[in-house]
């Protein structure tokens, strides 16, 4: 199955894996080699493939098969290149009848530019050798690697995150650092930390001076980013007026700033988590936002794909009513959940997994992966060895790619990724793929 979207031409070819192919079979089709296929897609075994698995094959633009009704025509209107180009590249006459599963070569498109945030979240007293790793895989395509998170105290000081050998990193690859500023105290984001800090002018000023003094200290930082959530909503005018103040004092530094915020569909819509956010007041104030479109699926909840694509498109539709396009990075999980059911609300958490581990799991219970076209996210069901049921919904390239096309379709300003970690090497292809991305 190949799957190709309207008026994309992709560098990369994406493959959804039928019962009875091989690699080899594959790398032939598309005129490259197995190995070419298996470094792309990090494969464990390149003899033992998944049903329904997506695979990127790295070619230089794409093919699409005739469909009943084509013509060059509309086959050059679907991707966006002159139907006599399409003609010539191909080798065939303008005015021929094309035949059902002809196999034609797509140019590659101009890629658009974007800019590109993953947040980096060290866990303990250091940064593990293995979130580095990651963090070196990820960094050429990113424009921010973003430090989560450094948390404001009451007192205006801030408890640094671990971030030996980041600095490094982003000086090799490009990247510049995003100073991640956020209202977490004891692992729970509060509300009452961040009025605390709202209602004093005095603690405002002192933790600006420890953010540019840290700032300064570490160097490569060009932004700094503030993800204040679980705001009380009578705190969303004092969030806006914090965000004045702060905006002032950094752009004199000569930084900018930029805010996450939670995933809204209209300025009316009520919870704790959003109400605060006012995405009118942060579109005019900030340099950019990052939407946390994600966790519609989430741990304690029932199983859904995280990021389903209605859902996250009806937030962008609000946020570019509120705000410019170029200042809205769409906001992307790098992760999916394996669900134990039944489910039962209180009950187990589902296992975050990568979406690596999603195909492992599949692969060791023989499960096929199907794909949801309304969510635009893969599933697969399994039954473990103490015969209990499991659902999974992961990321693979066709749902990163259904981002990508929104990203393209609403002329946003990029992407931002929760978080690094768990390994999508698909996913940063894609991105050199698609875009061009901005490196400050």
């Amino acid at each position: 199955m190949v799957l190709l979207c309207k008026k994309e031409a992709n560098r990369i070819q994406i493959h959804v894996v039928r019962a009875g192919e091989s690699l080899y079979g594959i790398a032939h089709a598309y005129g490259t080699t197995v190995q070419s296929i298996v470094d792309a897609n990090q494969i464990p075994d390149p003899n033992r493939l998944v049903v329904g698995q997506a695979l990127v094959i790295p070619i230089v633009g794409s093919f699409y098969y005739v469909q009943p009704g084509d013509s060059l025509w509309s086959i050059g209107q679907r991707f966006g290149i002159n139907y006599l180009t399409l003609a010539q590249v191909n080798g065939i006459h303008p005015n021929q009848i094309l035949s059902i599963g002809l196999r034609l070569y797509i140019p590659p498109a101009p890629k658009t530019k974007a800019e590109t945030l993953a947040y980096l979240e060290p866990r303990g007293t250091a940064v593990s050798e293995a979130l580095l790793s990651q963090a070196r895989e990820a960094s050429p395509y990113l424009t921010y690697l973003a430090l989560f998170s450094y948390e404001a105290q009451r007192d205006g000081t801030l408890k640094k995150p671990p971030i030996n050998g980041v600095t490094e990193i982003a000086n090799d690859t490009g990247a510049a650092l995003a100073m991640v500023v956020s209202n977490l105290e004891n692992f729970q984001f509060s509300g009452e930390l961040a009025r605390d800090i709202f209602q004093s002018i005095a603690v405002q000023d002192l933790l600006f001076d420890n953010i540019l003094n840290e700032a300064k200290r570490v160097g490569s930082i060009k932004d700094i980013h503030f993800d204040f959530e679980n705001l009380p909503a009578d705190q969303r005018e004092a969030y806006n007026s914090f965000l004045r103040r702060a905006v002032k004092r950094f752009h004199a530094e000569g930084y900018t700033v930029s805010t996450a915020l939670a995933p809204k569909t209209s300025a009316n819509q009520r919870g704790p988590w959003i109400e605060a956010h006012d995405y009118k007041a942060h579109g005019e104030i900030v340099d950019f936002v990052l939407l946390m479109t994600y966790e519609w699926g989430y741990s304690a909840g029932p199983p859904m794909a995280v990021s389903p694509i209605r859902e996250v498109e009806a937030v962008v539709k609000y946020a570019v009513s509120e705000m410019p396009a170029s200042k809205i990075l769409l906001g992307q999980n790098l992760y999916g959940y394996d669900w134990t059911l039944p489910f039962v609300q209180g009950g187990p958490y589902a296992e975050a997994v990568s979406p690596q581990r999603a195909i492992d799991i599949a692969k060791k219970y023989n499960a096929a992966i199907q794909y949801d076209w309304n969510a635009q996210a893969p599933f697969f069901d399994y039954y473990d060895e103490q015969g209990r049921a499991h659902v999974v919904w992961f990321e693979d390239a066709r749902s990163i790619q259904a981002k990508f096309n929104l990203i393209k379709q609403y002329k946003l300003r990029g992407i931002g990724y929760w978080k690094l970690g768990l390994p999508f090497p698909q996913n940063w292809l894609l991105i050199g793929s698609n875009f061009d991305v901005v490196k400050k």
